[in-house]
């Protein structure tokens, strides 16, 4: 998951319920100074929410197509949950808003006038938890997927190596090779000179023993 958005989201829960405090305690303010601080704080928190879902948006779309669609199914949750501090800021602005608490307070009190927007906010909770938990799920998954990818890449450089090594060993075989062809050329050349040789010893041998014989016989004659 993108660390930028888990960044805005974390400034947009915190404003969330931020305001949802500030909009509760509001409605028991009676005081018009006070309750027009307190309601200048929630419109200048409501406008950073604004501006924070926006950023949100932006960040989502950006992402890969798996990741983003988790992504916006967590900002339809958020964009909701603003809608509803709008409406609470809404009925905090209406002219009938300090008559209708002061209804609610004589009637049912707070508490139950709030009780919808607390089960909402901890649906929001449960729903933010599952999301948090398919997204470590997806980066469990990605982490996986990149350790086989470099076990790949390492089985490949090993079998780079060998065709390397088997290479070399081939160039070796032919070096050896063609060394054997040389020695046989040159035994094969020393062998016809020493053929040569003996040929020629023995004709010097058989024209000295024909010498001989013709001199002894020149001898006995005379």
């Amino acid at each position: 998951m993108s660390e930028v958005f888990e960044g805005y989201e974390r400034q947009y829960c915190d404003l969330s319920a931020n305001l949802s405090r500030k909009c509760s305690s509001a409605s028991l303010v009676f005081d018009q100074e006070q309750k027009q601080q307190k309601i200048s704080e929630i419109k200048a928190g409501l406008d950073d929410a604004d501006v924070l879902i926006r950023k949100m948006d932006l960040e989502a779309r950006s992402l890969q197509p798996s990741v983003k669609a988790m992504l916006l199914a967590k900002l339809r949750e958020y964009k909701s949950d603003l809608n509803n501090l709008k409406k609470e800021f809404k009925r905090l602005t209406s002219p009938t808003a300090d008559q209708a608490a002061r209804e609610d307070l004589l009637e049912t009190g707070m508490a139950d006038a709030h009780s919808a927007s607390a089960d909402q906010r901890e649906r929001l909770a449960m729903s933010v938890e599952r999301i948090n938990e398919s997204s470590d799920r997806i980066r469990e998954s990605r982490r996986t997927i990149l350790e086989t990818e470099e076990l790949g890449v390492s089985i490949l450089q090993d079998l780079h190596q060998q065709r390397e090594t088997l290479l070399n060993s081939h160039k070796k075989l032919h070096g050896i090779d063609d060394a054997i062809d040389k020695s046989k050329k040159v035994l094969t050349t020393m062998s016809r000179r020493i053929t040569r040789n003996k040929w020629i010893i023995g004709s010097v041998v058989g024209a000295l023993v024909l010498a001989i014989v013709i001199i002894l016989s020149y001898k006995l004659s005379h």
